[in-house]
């Protein structure tokens, strides 16, 4: 394949497969929280957070990683100005003692010590955390990606600035400009290419992890406990439960506060555990070479990321269903299906579940990825017996790359408005 495709495709996998503690959005809160902390270098009187409405939406039903239970957006920032290790940057919380937890639960009694505010007008991934402490101060302020700092005031003074295109993580710079040349076609053709040197650090960090967490949450009641429900569902469950139950599991320990890193994909853990989990599941069940698999997580992740180009990092659209139907194509390549097949089970997914609401993160994200799962794998047995949907049924387009770009249109442009009411409904407005 074309080289610089190529190195696209290792560019995006080395990127995007980072360890993250806990759901992002509120660990981004506490990232930033916790760099402003170091800049102060004290701990201040007054905290003040400004976030967009799609972290809001992300932060309030959510368990804060470490944190002994606490929901929200004041525990997730104050805990990293207590606890935190900002070099840490998405494990920011590791650090966290039980004194930590005790200090923050004693700061968080005053109400008026940590103020949260909705900025609008500002990236749907926008963070910005202001410290006091007498007549010195200090802001940190997160644009873009969860660890994308764009700007740091120390006492009125600027220290730092960057556009977010300068962003250290963003040197997904030529991997982010070149994915809307990929397709379906140069992923396969990468995974049947790519020298395994190359990636196998990175997935095999995403096995270990997120099998760990997964494993966590099957074997101890963590949320809703959707994945242990599914597996005691019967006695001998067949793989397609237990493919789905696993990475529900996983998500049923992270959303409700585990303290296990998971491996992420398009910055999120729950679509890094959907684009994993199911695949590496099946290969143990079919016994197929390591070397197999991982060439089918870079099948699974890469689809997963090229549909969340055009969608949007964070939207009204549930990511888990992107990264579901990543996992499908994952597990279709470890089965020996080629293109044609993989192509069909992608846009069956998409034209089935495509527009599922994301309203946020919480437990019944463990159900969201779990429905995601099951229509992907239905799907890939419609493809296998060559049925499916066809041009011109709904947002299905000629072939599968138009009906991935036309999913991505329908999410960023056609769902702007369901985000807002989504948001107004949760705050109550």
């Amino acid at each position: 394949m074309d080289r610089r495709l190529y190195d696209s495709c290792v560019s995006i996998i080395h990127s995007e497969l980072k360890v993250a503690l806990g759901c992002t959005e509120p660990i981004a809160i506490a990232y930033a929280a916790a760099k402003a902390r170091a800049v102060l270098g004290e701990l201040p009187d007054k905290v003040h957070v400004l976030c967009s409405g799609n972290i809001i939406k992300n932060v309030m039903g959510v368990t804060v990683p470490n944190s002994g239970g606490l929901k929200g957006i004041a525990p997730a920032a104050v805990l990293g100005i207590v606890g935190g290790d900002e070099k840490l940057e998405l494990a920011v919380l590791e650090t966290a003692t039980d004194e930590d937890r005790a200090k923050t639960r004693e700061l968080l009694k005053d109400k008026d010590y940590c103020r949260c505010d909705l900025i609008e007008g500002v990236d749907n991934l926008y963070i910005a955390v202001t410290l006091s402490k007498g007549k010195h101060s200090s802001e940190v302020e997160i644009t873009g990606t969860h660890t994308g700092i764009t700007r740091i005031m120390k006492d009125g003074e600027l220290i730092f600035s960057a556009r977010p295109a300068e962003i250290p993580e963003k040197k997904v710079s030529e991997a982010e400009t070149d994915i809307s040349e990929l397709s379906v076609k140069t992923i396969l053709e990468f995974a049947d290419e790519v020298n395994l040197e190359d990636i196998a650090e990175m997935i095999e960090r995403q096995i270990e992890y997120n099998s760990a967490i997964a494993k966590e949450g099957i074997e101890n009641p963590w949320g809703a406990e959707i994945g242990r429900t599914l597996l005691s569902s019967c006695d001998e469950p067949p793989i397609e439960i237990v493919a789905r139950a696993y990475a529900a599991a996983g998500s049923d320990a992270r959303m409700s506060g585990c303290s296990k890193a998971a491996v992420i994909i398009s910055g999120s853990g729950n679509q890094g555990i959907t684009a994993s989990v199911p695949v590496i599941k099946y290969a143990e069940h079919l016994g197929v070479s390591h070397e197999k698999l991982i060439r089918s997580l870079a099948v699974s992740n890469l689809i997963a990321k090229y549909q969340k180009h055009f969608i949007g990092n964070l939207s009204a659209y549930c990511g888990a269903t992107a990264a579901a139907t990543g996992a499908g194509a994952g597990i279709a390549y470890l089965m020996g299906y080629g293109y044609d097949i993989i192509s069909q089970q992608i846009i069956n997914t998409i034209a089935t579940i495509g527009g599922m609401i994301c309203d946020g993160a919480k437990p019944s994200c463990a159900s969201k990825i779990s429905s995601g799962l099951a229509t992907s794998l239905d799907a890939l047995s419609l493809a296998a017996q060559g049925k499916g949907f066809k041009e011109g049924e709904g947002i299905v387009k000629e072939d599968v790359d138009a009906t991935v770009k036309s999913i991505g249109r329908m999410a960023r442009e056609g769902m702007k408005a369901t985000d807002v009411e989504i948001l107004n409904i949760m705050l109550g407005h």
